[in-house]
């Protein structure tokens, strides 16, 4: 059999493989998929969907995924992503690049009032965010794609959403009794042992800059410069940021500024820090609000444990 490379050979060889590529890895996948939702699976309502297409006009996919891996649980999401997630999405908005953090269980993290500070300017909420702000969108559509992004994680999202609610309505409540109320309530909500832990590391020169770097970093935005809760995204956040100035003389241990910054204050726009922050850095930082802004350190007082083998 004499074969011969013609180009009208070339052209069918080649309209032929890419006919089988084709068929093996586009048509065979889709033809033979079982669309089962999953356990977190619910459809979206009219406004979730409203600013989904938002977010697709506005090519927020192109910097942020929404897919967890089985090697991606550094990320600290609690749920590697499953098909049946993705049943009703036309186009699946999975992502490939993480300029940005992954969304797939973004709903219900913060109160409604994070976002649209967020979407507002992020540098408001994230100091050193490269996310462009999105004001221009104008304040309709920046609350439909808070909608969107709160849904996000489905069912796993309506839990954390109305967690969310609850602990405002109780946060709201205590801030317009008044400092002395608020504060006890904050207090409150702290573990009775974590209450009584000082700082363990002592006040150090090195140390109060380390901490003003984290705070700088991650708290000015909504505390603002000088600690009275007056950042640039205070306009947008109720019950609005703690002004740490009135905690003097009511009782801020080291113990419970640790266990605030560690795991946020749900229903307020204040995050949890403790997969990002190392224990130190929740420490210093804490030192440097007691130092600078509450005028009380307990910092390397009684009760304390054994030194860390580094410390002056």
């Amino acid at each position: 059999m004499n074969l011969k490379m013609t180009p009208t050979a070339v052209v069918l060889g080649g309209i032929v493989i890419l006919a089988v590529i084709v068929f093996g890895v586009v048509y065979w996948p889709w033809a033979t998929r079982i669309e089962q939702p999953s356990a977190i699976f619910r459809h979206r309502s009219a406004e979730e969907e409203k600013g989904r297409l938002i977010y697709i006009a506005n090519g927020c996919v192109n910097c942020h995924t929404q897919s967890i891996r089985l090697v991606d649980w550094g990320l600290g999401a609690e749920r590697i992503a499953q098909a049946g997630d993705y049943v009703a999405d036309r186009p699946i908005l999975l992502g490939s690049v993480r300029t940005g953090p992954d969304l797939s269980q973004e709903g219900g993290e913060h109160p409604d009032d994070w976002h649209v500070a967020h979407f507002i300017n992020p540098r408001y909420t994230r100091p050193n965010s490269i996310m462009p702000a999105w004001e221009f969108l104008g304040n309709e559509k920046i609350r439909l794609l808070t909608r969107y992004v709160q849904g996000l994680g489905l069912k796993m999202a309506d839990r954390r959403l109305e967690r969310q609610k609850f602990w405002k309505k109780k946060s709201i409540k205590a801030y317009e009794a008044g400092p002395e109320k608020n504060v006890q309530w904050l207090h409150s909500q702290v573990p009775e042992g974590w209450r009584k832990i000082p700082n363990p590391y002592p006040t150090t020169k090195a140390g109060l800059v380390r901490g003003h770097k984290i705070y700088q970093d991650f708290c000015i935005g909504c505390h603002g410069p000088v600690g009275d809760g007056m950042g640039l995204a205070q306009p947008w956040i109720y019950p609005p940021p703690l002004n740490f100035t009135i905690l003097k003389g009511r009782g801020a241990s080291g113990g419970i500024l640790y266990y605030k910054i560690m795991n946020g204050i749900t229903g307020t726009a204040m995050p949890y820090f403790k997969r990002e922050l190392e224990s130190q850095k929740i420490w210093e930082v804490g030192d440097y609000i007691a130092v600078n802004f509450i005028d009380e350190s307990d910092a390397d007082q009684e009760p304390k444990g054994i030194d860390a083998a580094w410390e002056p």
